[in-house]
């Protein structure tokens, strides 16, 4: 068994999912790979800790609410149209086809034609929507400086492709893609630019673009500039526990320090990043950030266990400095 394989069996027996047979040989392989095991006693120490805090119970009408969104969604899509049908009836048959080589080609030129003709009239509406003529190139909307930021839309903003900060200014410059890229600039305190980072920091084609939106975000919580609970702070969780660049994750946690001590979610995280971050530098300033609030049971029991079994010695010794100091602390 190799250590991959393992990894995902030490999840299925923690949770009491993993066959008898396969206990066994899960067993055997931890009994000769220390690395294997430190994982395991890591991920009993994590369930501990989630075991600690009471299931919230859950609202009875979320099932029936979300259903009737999903059925509401899907009421909102519109039918196909004729050559989408045909299309796909073609691709249905394609491997019939193969057999009836003058009806393939027959087929594939109408379906060809087809698509021409929907992309033409798919053209048309949407230049009809926007009020430009289909011959007409899309125009590049951008904001005065002296007015406020227009509304964007979610549902209409592909990604995010470039943020700047004006040099000792409050004013953010920060460009956008719907069909054509397009830019707005406003205040840090202006909630079309705060939507904006918010969905740049999950922009997962560019790390640099994730890189400067979690920056400005992280700012503004360390300057406390409305870095509410449900927003802000979220994005910035979101980013520490799933963003694949260290320099992202690491100005996540910085932004998240503030709020380490009186929001229970925002020290789940860092708990979290301790236990389970790739980069030992995030793991150390996950200690540091938790020192403050070294006296919460859930911390120090996460803290003795890593001081005890951590497999990076320097993770280990700042653990044991921080529990040495416990009482000074408290």
């Amino acid at each position: 068994m190799n250590c991959e394989l393992a990894h995902e069996r030490i999840v299925l027996a923690a949770y009491g999912e993993l066959p008898d047979e396969q206990v066994h040989e899960l067993d055997r392989h931890l009994a000769a790979c220390n690395d294997c095991n430190q994982e395991r006693e890591q991920l009993q120490a994590l369930k501990t800790l989630a075991m600690a805090y009471p299931v919230t119970e859950l609202d009875p009408n979320l099932v029936a609410r979300s259903r009737m969104r999903l059925e509401e969604a899907l009421d909102a899509i519109p039918p196909k149209r004729w050559y989408e049908r045909l299309g796909q009836r073609v691709l249905n048959n394609f491997a019939s086809l193969q057999a009836a080589p003058v009806a393939a080609v027959l087929l594939l030129i109408v379906g060809g034609g087809a698509g021409t003709l929907g992309g033409y009239e798919y053209a048309a509406a949407r230049a009809a929507h926007s009020g430009v003529g289909v011959t007409e190139a899309p125009m590049k909307v951008a904001a005065l400086p002296t007015e406020s930021a227009p509304q964007a839309e979610p549902a209409e903003i592909a990604n995010i492709s470039s943020i700047e900060r004006e040099p000792n200014s409050e004013i953010v410059h920060v460009t956008y893609n719907t069909v054509t890229p397009q830019h707005i600039q406003g205040s840090l305190d202006d909630p079309s630019i705060r939507q904006l980072l918010m969905l740049a920091s999950e922009n997962a084609s560019s790390a640099g673009v994730r890189d400067d939106s979690v920056g400005l975000l992280a700012a503004e919580c360390r300057a406390g500039h409305g870095c509410q609970g449900e927003g802000i702070r979220d994005a910035l969780m979101q980013a520490l526990r799933y963003d694949k660049s260290v320099a992202v994750r690491q100005k996540a946690l910085e932004g998240l320090q503030p709020y380490v001590g009186e929001d229970m979610r925002v020290r789940d995280a860092v708990l979290e990043a301790l236990m389970t971050d790739s980069d030992a530098r995030i793991r150390t300033a996950a200690i540091s950030i938790l020192e403050p609030v070294e006296a919460d049971t859930s911390v120090r029991q996460v803290l003795s266990t890593v001081a005890n079994s951590d497999h990076n010695p320097h993770i280990r010794t700042v653990s044991r400095q921080v529990l040495s100091r416990a009482p000074e602390i408290q």
